[in-house]
């Protein structure tokens, strides 16, 4: 049987049999795989805890008939340990794993920068960003607003989503696929400052310098635009979200 090396992230396991595990992994070259890690379940296993969510390991794979086989696994940062003690950092954590999984349906399809932005964001989720600590709302937000962006539902910002009239404009819609001019705004529409707006383009950017001094009040207002926006284009609730106290905004220091 064939094998071949990859990278990836761990997204999320599953049980099998007596002592093995379903891996579901965001592979750098093929993008998302699944496979079985046999024996992990048991105390003997040499990587069974390599294999844990949120992990970034390095990979030798078997091919096999239905699901291939994880014969080796060696840790480059098992990001878990960051955050396994702080719940607002796991909740964030296991949210953008689950955003990854569904946010890229098919399987072996190559997804380099789906997989290059998330080992970002949870990078800066657990050390912060290179402009300082953020918190954990807000590199999630930004997260979400860049892989949907690349999954095909970029948000409009920058002109009305309905008639394509150039902005800025004050109203955000997240049916209608973002900010929506005064003629055109449908009812619940979301009033938006040209504080916050520019807020939405920092996060979609990963404009990190912009937003230092966003105020909390902020940082709330955008996630439940990102989120509303995020549950209804991708048409299946983020169940990860409901777990999230979005009042918790204060970065950690170390």
């Amino acid at each position: 049987m064939a094998t071949y090396n990859d990278e990836g992230v761990v997204l999320r396991t599953h049980r099998l049999g007596e002592a093995d595990r379903i891996i579901t992994v965001l592979t750098r070259h093929h993008g998302k795989l699944r496979g079985v890690a046999k024996g992990v379940r048991r105390t003997s296993s040499k990587f069974g805890a390599r294999l844990e969510p949120f992990a970034q390991v390095e990979l030798q794979i078997t091919e096999a008939r239905s699901l291939d086989i994880f014969t080796s696994v060696v840790s480059r940062h098992l990001f878990g340990k960051d955050f396994i003690a702080d719940y607002t950092l796991y909740t964030a954590a296991e949210a953008m794993v689950e955003v990854a999984e569904k946010l890229i349906p098919e399987e072996g399809v190559p997804a380099l920068r789906h997989y290059l932005l998330l080992v970002g964001a949870l990078k800066a989720l657990a050390e912060g960003t290179t402009d300082g600590p953020r918190p954990a709302a807000m590199v999630l937000d930004s997260y979400i607003l860049r892989a949907a962006s690349w999954a095909g539902y970029a948000p409009q910002l920058d002109a009305c989503a309905i008639c394509g009239t150039p902005g800025p404009h004050s109203f955000f819609h997240p049916a209608s696929g973002g900010m929506v001019c005064l003629r055109c705004r449908p009812p619940a529409s979301a009033a938006v400052s040209p504080v916050g707006l520019a807020y939405l383009k920092a996060l979609t950017t990963g404009d990190w310098p912009v937003t230092r001094t966003a105020a909390p009040a902020r940082v709330a207002e955008a996630s439940g635009l990102v989120r509303a926006f995020l549950n209804w284009h991708v048409g299946r609730g983020i169940a990860s979200l409901s777990h999230i106290d979005a009042g918790q905004f204060e970065p950690r220091h170390e």
